[in-house]
């Protein structure tokens, strides 16, 4: 574009091929918040929990049937077979129902393909080998689908992929695990579409990930771990790394999940997912109205910016609606809603942008149920 930094216009949406309906705001009637519930329980609208082994434990139970929670992410040791983590995902949704909160949970995992699969089954074909194979387009719509209806099978209702990482190189991080389609961003962005509408269209909403792109990122480079810096000039964040996210906001992805790296070129002090300027641009510019997912607030990454309540309150500031505590103790996702709930009474978390996140994850749920 000519302008890179001016507030996307509804022309230039549609000159990059986004939908007028996905500029549109929330229904009115889920934009309102809902009344009669405690800071607690609103914060919790905006906070997902994890938990250790097979068996979901009461203390879980109880942060739902209290409304303080708004879903649960599912790693591989949650799951022992899909007959199990379908009787999970009721036990969840029947202690969600005896609670005060009317939108069903959101249920979650990594079922992205290849060597990230957190349930038994497909998709088998990581994101590599789809760009690799015969009709990639074809192959991912496939993968979109088999994601799809195996975790609306097992009662799930979001999936965390697909990844639109554009790979530098073979052996960098995204590469070496199989989780980048293409060097080409346009390769990138039409795999990634074809994923989001096969997936969506089974049920099960679809996230892109990891704004604005963790594809200069180098084999060891895993902000899971620890810090990560990418010092990727501005111009090739906006042509390369960017570019995929336009054909998937345009599929109607639902969620977007920004990365834990910083880059310099954007904002030298915070990372992606903590920083106003780095979420501004994904809503003003590339005009995404849907939901941003935060990416593990446990992540050793963001080991310089206080505890997880601290790091969830700077996520929130900037921009983000949805937590992932995905520590595996439940005890760490009741701190980090006690915190939103401390932040937004002391006025620290401004009313109505917490009430507008607040109505995109409602939107969310109800479309999601």
């Amino acid at each position: 574009m000519e302008h890179p930094d001016r507030p996307m216009t509804r022309r230039d949406a549609l000159r990059a091929g986004l939908t007028v309906a996905a500029l549109a705001p929330a229904p009115a009637a889920l934009a309102r918040p809902w009344s009669g519930l405690t800071p607690e329980q609103q914060a919790g609208q905006r906070v997902i929990f994890s938990y250790s082994g097979s068996a979901v434990p009461p203390a879980l139970l109880a942060q739902i049937e209290a409304g303080t929670a708004a879903g649960v992410i599912f790693f591989a040791d949650n799951v022992t077979s899909l007959d199990q983590i379908t009787a999970a995902t009721r036990r969840l949704e029947a202690a969600r129902k005896a609670g005060p909160v009317p939108a069903p949970l959101l249920l979650m995992t990594d079922q992205e393909g290849g060597r990230i699969r957190r349930l038994p089954g497909g998709p088998v074909s990581s994101q590599k080998e789809i760009g690799q194979a015969s009709d990639p387009t074809a192959a991912a719509a496939r993968a979109g689908t088999e994601a799809g209806r195996l975790l609306a099978g097992v009662g799930m209702n979001v999936n965390l992929a697909p990844v639109l990482d554009v790979h530098r190189a073979e052996g960098d991080f995204a590469d070496r695990l199989g989780r980048s389609y293409s060097t080409d961003p346009a390769v990138c962005g039409r795999l990634g579409a074809a994923f989001v509408t096969a997936q969506q269209r089974a049920g099960v909403a679809a996230t892109v990930k990891h704004f604005p792109g963790l594809g200069a990122a180098g084999p060891d480079e895993n902000t899971d771990l620890r810090p990560v810096t990418l010092r990727v000039p501005r111009s090739v964040l906006r042509t390369v790394d960017e570019p995929p996210y336009a054909p998937a906001i345009a599929a109607g992805v639902r969620l977007v999940m920004p990365s834990w790296a910083v880059y310099p070129a954007l904002d030298p002090a915070r990372p992606a997912g903590l920083s106003p300027v780095v979420l501004g641009s994904l809503r003003d510019r590339l005009g995404f109205r849907g939901v941003t997912v935060s990416d593990a607030i446990n992540a050793g990454g963001l080991e310089a910016f206080g505890t997880y309540a601290e790091r969830a309150v700077a996520a929130a500031r900037a921009g983000m609606d949805l937590i992932l505590v995905c520590s595996q103790r439940v005890a760490d996702g009741q701190a980090v809603v006690s915190g939103l709930a401390g932040a937004l009474r002391s006025g620290r978390l401004d009313r109505r942008a917490f009430d507008a996140a607040r109505a995109r994850v409602s939107d969310l749920r109800h479309r999601s149920g």
